[in-house]
């Protein structure tokens, strides 16, 4: 356990130096406190892909003037993979290897709940995500994603059970959706879960990386690359967009992504948003609508590891959607969390993203569903975030893949 104050950051006024990037200027009158140039400097790694409108990528960067601090509540946790809030504030984590902790905002983390199916816990897989029921302060419901491996491969999977009285183990544990076909490697299972506001749930899967599976994503009898809709006992919601459409997965709400693992909605506007990985650039940020194809692998603002351009080296196409923004160099992004108190009121809907390979946590500033605002926090920590969960204290919780939970909130 480490309890020491790691960062408390404040900042003066500033001027308004720059808000340009390729020849994009922002309003700053739009933008709460002061704006900076762009926070990403580095080349793109394919300066001639252009973004499709203003604002779709390094827009000016802002820094936050409430003082705030980042303390190290808990440097214990064994490949943590979710943080997610219970109803009495209390924090459920998820660890790769197979198991969860539950822990309090103080960072008391207590022992590892059992009770999951194995899990296959190889490079990107284990047990991933977690979610309360609507119900959960009577049920005791949790549900959770997770990587099954099997003879004929693996899969995302989603499960649910009781968290039992003594909370030591999950009851009960039923598996209730896969999204099929099994393949046999442990790569971009997506595996974020959320429940919508009628109590029904949304998935994120990958396409699983490999170049046999990347077509995938755009084919709808298929799970991989999609965000799922499914109810509470794993059937399709009756209003899908493809209900009734003949070759069409039931459950599939739309298509054409990557490897999806940030999800949340907007607490104001009730909107769907997901984060999602790009190749060598090209991360996304969505704003989900139901029916609708984001592109890959057809369009894509990345390229592929090698340097070679992916398919056709196009980055938009008729009746497909463009990105809400999107990074080159990439973010490596993962969960991710709506800041829905006004504690510290510059961040009150705001999205904080976690980034892996960056290192760092990204606050966007949102107005009228465009990125207006960029900010860099705990760039200095050399922590891979893997995800963010809006606290009901005013805080922001933060999990990395070293094993350290954050609490992030006002001084």
């Amino acid at each position: 356990m480490n309890n020491l104050k790691i960062t408390a950051l404040f900042f003066s006024a500033f001027v308004l130096l720059s808000a340009s990037c390729d020849g994009q200027k922002t309003n700053e009158e739009e933008l709460p406190g002061d704006t900076l140039p762009p926070v990403e400097t580095e080349k793109p790694n394919n300066p001639d892909f252009k973004p499709a409108f203003e604002g779709q990528t390094r827009v000016a960067g802002v820094k936050t003037a409430t003082p705030y601090e980042a303390v190290i509540i808990n440097d214990e946790l064994q490949k943590p993979w979710a943080v997610t809030l219970l109803p009495d504030g209390r924090l459920a984590i998820t660890e790769k290897g197979g198991t969860m902790r539950l822990a309090t905002t103080d960072g008391n983390v207590g022992s590892p709940i059992t009770g999951f199916p194995e899990v296959d816990d190889r490079s990107q897989g284990g047990l991933l995500d977690v979610a309360p029921a609507p119900d959960f302060n009577n049920s005791r419901m949790l549900y959770f994603t997770f990587a099954e491996r099997t003879p004929q491969g693996s899969l995302t999977a989603v499960g649910k059970g009781r968290l039992s009285d003594d909370e030591t183990q999950i009851e009960d544990f039923t598996t209730i959706y896969r999204a099929i076909p099994y393949y046999d490697n442990s790569m971009h299972f997506g595996s974020r879960l959320l429940f919508d506001k009628e109590g029904n749930i949304f998935i994120t899967t990958g396409e699983r990386s490999d170049l046999a599976t990347r077509p995938n994503a755009q084919k709808l009898d298929k799970a991989h690359g999609k965000v799922i809709h499914i109810t509470p006992e794993g059937k399709p919601v009756s209003d899908n967009p493809f209900i009734g459409t003949e070759g069409a997965l039931p459950e599939i709400y739309s298509y054409g992504h990557r490897n999806p693992q940030g999800l949340d909605i907007h607490p104001v506007t009730g909107e769907l948003w997901i984060s999602e990985m790009g190749p060598r650039g090209g991360d996304e940020i969505n704003l989900i609508k139901p029916g609708k194809n984001y592109g890959w692998a057809i369009i894509t603002y990345g390229i592929e590891y090698s340097g070679e351009i992916i398919g056709e080296g196009i980055t938009r196409k008729e009746g497909m959607e463009q990105p809400v923004y999107y990074w080159d160099p990439v973010l490596s992004p993962s969960g991710m969390a709506f800041y829905s108190s006004n504690a510290i009121p510059e961040w009150e809907n705001n999205l904080f993203i976690g980034g892996l390979s960056s290192k760092h946590i990204a606050r966007l500033v949102i107005k009228d569903n465009k990125v207006i605002g960029e900010e860099r926090l705990l760039a200095d920590e050399g922590q891979r975030f893997r995800d963010v969960a809006d606290g009901k204290d005013g805080a922001l919780y933060a999990v990395t893949d070293e094993g350290r939970l954050y609490r992030i909130g006002k001084k």
